[in-house]
């Protein structure tokens, strides 16, 4: 009898410290956790790479101070180097969160910020990926799921926006639907912080003058509202003229992203139609210039592509220069000082917005992959630009096996 009771207490004990070590497994798996794997090797040197497609990446780069390319993926942040390899390689460093969820990745100089699904804020430095500051912001609201290139999630990240004021402090404002804040880039410290109300304002982004541009229709008909981005404190309030009913507002001339724009085009939304304004100190200024949805807005210049490639002044419209030798090509991307046309034979012309002259040409193509594909997202920095390749007859319903044209779908090219 004895043995028997001393037999069962061992096994009691043994169940005991399995389910004891199980749940320490559990906890080391499923708690929240964060791993970040710093840079190894030495902050690698800009390179300027010969006019030409560089690559095929099977996610979208975001192009950082020349010298690296940083990625997303579900739970990750990463970036590889140089910026001109010609595929994707093993990462320079990384950075994972668990179980929160990467909503979206900006990059300001050598400051690379990644927003988290339960609003946290991690600012790493590209040069080590050490993680420079951590805060708490406001919760993203819901976007649609990202497709396997992330391309949203680097290339237009909602609610995610650098400015800067007056006396060139860089600020980096963060949007959602209970809420907006600034916090310093360079620290994390959180400058300001206003509470709104749910569902009834959108943010559009930053101006280059250091505004944060939204629409709010909380007291009232829609208005487009221009708010200090380093205090948190609105400018002022404006509508445009003729507008009735909802409104839509679409930033133009970015300096990256949503950030830093110099012009709007406003009009109701899903209507095809807008008018363009150029917004500055003394408030929006009209540009007919600008009012077609085939226009690009790159300082004091409008390119369009209609009827020809076109460069006029963004201020009163007068002509600059025209191109009839582009056939019907449409603007991929503008960065400063290059707009990047692609013709119907998928020729990569880089043009300058303020000559219309030729800065690079070439065929945007690779290996064997074909010119039967169209254009998706598309994004220039640095003298760089990468475009997404759908099939010719995908569509939004499509999934990512239909949508995209191979399995490296996106193209990388030095302009």
């Amino acid at each position: 009898m004895g043995k028997a009771r001393g037999r069962r207490s061992v096994v009691a004990l043994v169940a005991v410290l399995a389910v004891a070590a199980a749940a320490v497994v559990v906890h080391r798996v499923l708690a929240p956790a964060e791993v970040s794997t710093v840079a190894r090797a030495a902050y690698p040197p800009a390179v300027t790479p010969p006019a030409g497609v560089v690559g095929r990446l099977p996610v979208a780069p975001l192009v950082v101070d020349g010298r690296l390319r940083v990625y997303a993926s579900a739970r990750q942040v990463y970036a590889d180097q140089p910026a001109s390899a010609r595929h994707r390689v093993t990462p320079f460093w990384s950075y994972r969160r668990w179980p929160a969820r990467l909503d979206g990745v900006l990059a300001d100089g050598t400051t690379v910020v990644s927003r988290w699904s339960d609003g946290r804020l991690v600012a790493l430095d590209a040069r080590t990926g050490r993680v420079a500051w951590r805060a708490d912001g406001p919760a993203p609201g819901s976007v649609p799921a990202p497709r396997r290139t992330y391309a949203a999630t680097v290339w237009d990240p909602a609610g995610l926006h650098v400015a800067r004021g007056s006396g060139g402090r860089a600020v980096l404002v963060a949007a959602g639907p209970g809420g907006i804040a600034g916090y310093a880039l360079g620290d994390g410290r959180r400058l300001w912080r206003v509470d709104l109300p749910r569902g009834c304002r959108t943010d559009v982004g930053t101006t280059a003058g250091g505004d944060l541009v939204g629409v709010d229709g909380c007291a009232g008909p829609a208005t487009v509202e221009f708010r200090d981005a380093v205090t948190g404190a609105v400018r002022t309030r404006w509508r445009p003229p003729e507008s009735s009913g909802a409104l839509a507002v679409t930033p133009v001339g970015c300096h990256a992203g949503h950030s830093g724009c110099r012009g709007l085009r406003t009009g109701g939304p899903g209507d095809g139609t807008g008018r363009g304004w150029l917004v500055g100190p003394g408030g929006p200024v009209a540009a007919p210039a600008l009012d077609g949805a085939d226009t690009e807005l790159d300082g004091e210049w409008v390119v369009g592509t209609s009827g020809g490639v076109t460069g006029r002044s963004a201020r009163s419209g007068a002509p600059r220069w025209r191109r009839a030798d582009l056939g019907a090509a449409r603007i991929l991307a503008v960065e400063p000082g290059r707009v990047h046309l692609l013709t119907e034979g998928r020729d990569l012309v880089t043009i300058d917005p303020a000559t219309g002259a030729e800065r690079s040409r070439f065929l945007l193509n690779v290996g064997r992959d074909g010119l039967g594909w169209v254009p998706g997202r598309a994004y220039a920095a640095g003298g760089y630009l990468a475009v997404e390749r759908l099939r010719e007859r995908a569509g939004p319903g499509d999934d990512d096996q239909g949508y995209f044209l191979t399995a490296e779908s996106v193209l990388l090219a030095a302009t």
